[in-house]
């Protein structure tokens, strides 16, 4: 017999980490045989502070890219965690919307990306513009590791197994004119402006689309007339101007 251990619903405390791990998401790296795993660092930490399990409980666990289902824990000490694991549940849906934010602070960036993993975005892309500061490009916050960090907490937070894809363009014109049209070849573009039309939900449910939004500073009226040209609907969120990690939850809530 054994009992579950209820997935944490608040801050981790002494913990390292400060965002709710409802899922302890595995790694191929982690495996020790096809049903055995073994945890150490930043999730062990998790787990001895905040779930506090025993032998013979069990935790809820996912295999990136795949299902998530339940860990049994068979060894737990201070080094390390041995858990037996079975897969009963298939990772929910992604939204299927291509994410194109102007690059943003560091800072802002990882919000970005833990906010738009966790809200099941498919892929990402970070473009550049008039009002990015060119010295942006240049951060460590983009460095693939640091990417995925942020993306696996994301996951980790919403129950989900797969991770979004993130792509970099760094030259504006390349992108609205050459890589924007491949990708609305079967969606709906969206770029979000305060000169457009309050934004409202296209028509049919979930409706595939490319959601372009700008930097802090805002897109130039060169940058909006681009957009259009390129067939994307220009839509705003009324008079109040948003932060750009707020805009994102903003506009795929009432989207979707």
């Amino acid at each position: 017999m054994f009992r579950i251990v209820r997935v944490f619903t608040g801050r981790c405390g002494p913990c390292p980490c400060s965002f709710f791990m409802n899922l302890i998401l595995l790694f191929s790296d982690d495996f020790t045989s096809a049903d055995t795993v073994r945890l150490t660092g930043r999730r062990l930490t998790h787990v001895l502070e905040v779930l506090k399990p025993a032998a013979g409980d069990t935790l809820v666990v996912g295999r990136e890219g795949g299902p998530f289902g339940q860990g049994l824990v068979r060894e737990i000490n201070g080094r390390a965690l041995t858990l037996d694991v079975s897969w009963n549940v298939p990772p929910p849906p992604k939204l299927p919307v291509v994410l194109c934010v102007a690059l943003m602070r560091p800072i802002v960036l990882k919000r970005v990306l833990l906010t738009a993993a966790s809200l099941g975005v498919e892929e990402i892309i970070l473009f550049h513009s008039r009002q990015v500061e060119k010295s942006f490009w240049q951060s460590t916050a983009l460095r693939d590791d640091d990417i995925r960090e942020q993306l696996v907490l994301g996951l980790e937070q919403a129950k989900d197994t797969v991770l979004p894809k993130v792509s970099f363009q760094k030259r504006f014109k390349p992108f609205v004119e050459d890589v924007l049209p491949g990708l609305m070849k079967d969606r709906a573009g969206i770029v979000a402006d305060p000169s457009g039309e309050v934004v409202t939900r296209p028509e049919g449910a979930k409706t595939p689309l490319v959601l372009v939004i700008g930097p802090e500073g805002g897109f130039i009226p060169y940058e909006v007339e681009k957009f259009k040209a390129a067939g994307c609907r220009v839509v705003g969120l009324g008079p109040r101007i948003l932060k750009v990690e707020t805009a994102v939850v903003s506009l795929l809530a009432k989207l979707f």
